[in-house]
Order: C-alpha cells, then structure tokens, then sequence
C-alpha cells in the first residue's frame, strides 16, 4: 500500500504536461478546419455570386443600356457577398471597380457587355452594335485579406487569390 502512493505522488502533473503538448497541435487543427470552411464557403459564395451577377444582366429586356445592365449585375453581386460584408464598387458609367471589406480594399470586379465571340480573350471587345454576352469577373485576394484571423502556419493551405468569372449570353 505504501509503494501505491508514492508512485501516485511522482505522476502528478503529467495530465498537464501531456495537455501542453498536445494542445498547439489540437488548436493548430480546430483553426484549421473553421478557417478552411469558412474560405469555402466564401467561395462557393463568389462563384454564385458571379454566375447570378451574369444572369441577371442578361435577363434583362433587349432595350436595357449597357449601365443598366451593369448596375443590375453589381447588385445582384453584392446580395450575394453581403453575408460576408464584401462589397463590389462599381459606379457610374465604369465597367471596373474593387471588392471591399469594411473600406478596405481586398479585390477587384468587373462586369462587362462584350461580344460573346471575344468574351474568352483576356481583353474582350464589344465590336457590334448590340452585344450578346455578359461577363463577371470577381478576384479576392484572399492570401494578403483572409476574412478571418489566419492562425500560424494556415497561409500555406489557404489559396492566394480566390478569381472566378462567369459568363451569360443575352437572350
């Protein structure tokens, strides 16, 4: 009975030693796996986001002007990224403008009338009087502006840029 108790008093404090080791490890994973989700997530969200920015400028009627339609995508664009409180700012007449978060500028956008002939070319034109296609272009630059706190060692598995494009023909 009294050897029991001294190897009992010599094993005190092992739990906490084997807790401070396993701990970084098991933090290093749960953080992992909520920042990848949550990157997926985002993704998924600015994939949908530019293929309904694409549609809905192309549902729009025949007589619609080439601002409407690009102020009807960029809305329906940021309903989609609203959840993530990213925004794109185009304005005005412009075609081109930048993904923000919080003021902050963490990517660019683009939403474009072309023809959809030339819509694959990285600088697509609009040669005819009336154009056929819609393009939305989203990149985030997701490595340098992660929408949650990047834990150490996280960047490695996170992508740089998140960039999609989406492309809708005028019916």
């Amino acid at each position: 009975m009294f050897g029991g108790r001294a190897r009992r008093r010599g094993s005190r404090g092992a739990a906490a030693v084997e807790f401070a080791l396993v701990a970084p490890l098991l933090f290093l994973l749960l953080f992992g796996i909520i920042s990848y989700g949550y990157m997926l997530s985002y993704r998924q969200a600015l994939s949908q986001g530019a293929a309904e920015a694409a549609r809905s400028a192309a549902v729009l009627t025949a007589s619609a002007t080439t601002t409407e339609k690009t102020t009807a995508a960029v809305s329906a664009l940021n309903q989609s990224l609203n959840t993530y409180g990213v925004s794109c700012s185009i304005t005005g007449g412009a075609t081109t403008g930048n993904l923000v978060k919080n003021s902050t500028t963490v990517g660019t956008c683009s939403v474009g009338v072309y023809d959809c002939s030339s819509v694959s070319n990285a600088s697509p034109t609009q040669t005819s009087a009336t154009p056929d296609c819609i393009r939305v272009y989203v990149n985030h630059y997701y490595s340098s502006n992660p929408l949650v706190p990047s834990f150490p060692g996280l960047g490695l598995v996170l992508p740089a840029n998140l960039a999609y494009t989406a492309v809708a023909q005028v019916s």
